[in-house]
């Protein structure tokens, strides 16, 4: 190319490259989205053709023996990619997610990548939470792996329900793309990326916080807007400052919170229901829903936050940690924290239900 062409690409022609570039990047992803869709179907199907195979036999080795010869056949073939491995993953993902219709809307967003990391989850549940938060939140597979590991369900305050409520939850995730704040809130955070050693005070953590706040938007989740950093809230004469304020797009709500060094206080649930109604009153816009509270503190009585109903005041209290346990430690604090919230909920139905089984005079 001589300088003269050069010289008129460089100058109107300019925006002509940029608009036939964005069109060439635009139907790459779009043939890529395509083929990837494809792909995923395909081994879909596979799967659950080799499924209604092997439920002919009725020998124990015999799923084993379609799989070794299946994979030779179509190896030759076809490469690597239709080995033993590959099509013994194929079966586990049409046992794991047998609904075709649901398969082929999460393959618009999710790769055959995602599904392979979300197979080794034994638990229904734990695998459809996985595949819509990751669908309607875009993870990348590496994001995935990081939510796995970090085991954002079971930090998820839809874990502490009975399976009957986290079903009729995801399922309106699924369907209507309805995000509530039990999908949305988790228990502990995870604030290690910011840093923070030995002593230090909420304003440390403020500063630390804004300055990796992509970090801490990733370990809050999709929708998390910044809004403001003490804000002042003006009752009377007094003047009040909140440490954090952050609007939920799929919430569609402003979500305040406050950052606490020390345990959970009773003084917080006040000082925080005074904040949420202020914003409610002043901030709130045409076509939200009423503002919720976040209180983050380094430690919590739950018989306390019991005797409070804090969360009928709109407020979530939830602990964060600086520095990550041990993953065995941090397992067994998590399902004992399930199966604590899930007998208290069994508890609260049972006198209820008992009550309504008794014979009238």
């Amino acid at each position: 190319m001589n300088m003269k062409h050069k010289q008129v690409i460089a100058g109107s022609d300019k925006v002509l490259v940029n608009d036939i570039r964005r069109m060439i990047d635009e139907a790459r992803a779009s043939v890529a989205a395509m083929v990837n869709a494809g792909l995923t179907m395909l081994y879909w199907e596979i799967g659950k053709r080799i499924h209604q195979e092997i439920l002919k036999g009725n020998r124990a080795d015999y799923g084993k023996q379609i799989l070794a010869t299946l994979s030779q056949e179509l190896s030759d073939n076809y490469g690597k990619g239709f080995n033993y491995s590959s099509l013994t993953r194929m079966v586990k993902f049409y046992e794991s997610f047998q609904d075709e219709k649901i398969v082929a809307t999460l393959s618009q967003q999710l790769s055959w990548s995602h599904f392979r990391e979300l197979l080794p989850l034994e638990k229904m549940l734990q695998r459809d939470f996985y595949a819509e938060m990751c669908r309607v939140e875009r993870w990348s597979v590496r994001t995935l792996r990081q939510k796995l590991d970090s085991m954002l369900y079971e930090r998820t305050a839809i874990s502490r329900k009975p399976e009957e409520l986290i079903r009729h939850e995801i399922d309106s995730l699924r369907n209507e793309d309805q995000m509530t704040p039990d999908l949305v809130f988790r228990d502990p955070y995870f604030l290690d990326f910011l840093g923070l050693k030995d002593r230090y005070l909420e304003k440390d953590m403020e500063d630390a916080i804004l300055r990796e706040l992509e970090q801490f938007l990733l370990e809050f989740g999709a929708g998390f807007s910044f809004v403001a950093r003490q804000k002042r809230i003006q009752v009377d004469n007094d003047d009040y400052y909140l440490d954090l304020l952050f609007f939920h797009r799929k919430l569609r709500r402003l979500v305040a919170i406050e950052l606490k060094l020390g345990d959970f206080k009773p003084a917080d649930k006040g000082q925080m229901e005074l904040y949420l109604r202020w914003l409610d009153k002043y901030e709130r816009q045409s076509g939200e829903e009423k503002p919720v509270g976040l209180i983050l503190c380094a430690g919590k009585k739950q018989e306390t936050i019991k005797l409070l109903e804090i969360e009928k005041s709109g407020i979530r209290v939830a602990e964060y940690m600086t520095e990550l346990p041990p993953r065995k430690v941090l397992e067994q604090k998590l399902h004992k924290a399930i199966e604590q919230a899930r007998q208290e909920f069994r508890n609260r139905i049972e006198p209820t239900a008992g009550k309504d089984d008794e014979p009238t005079c």
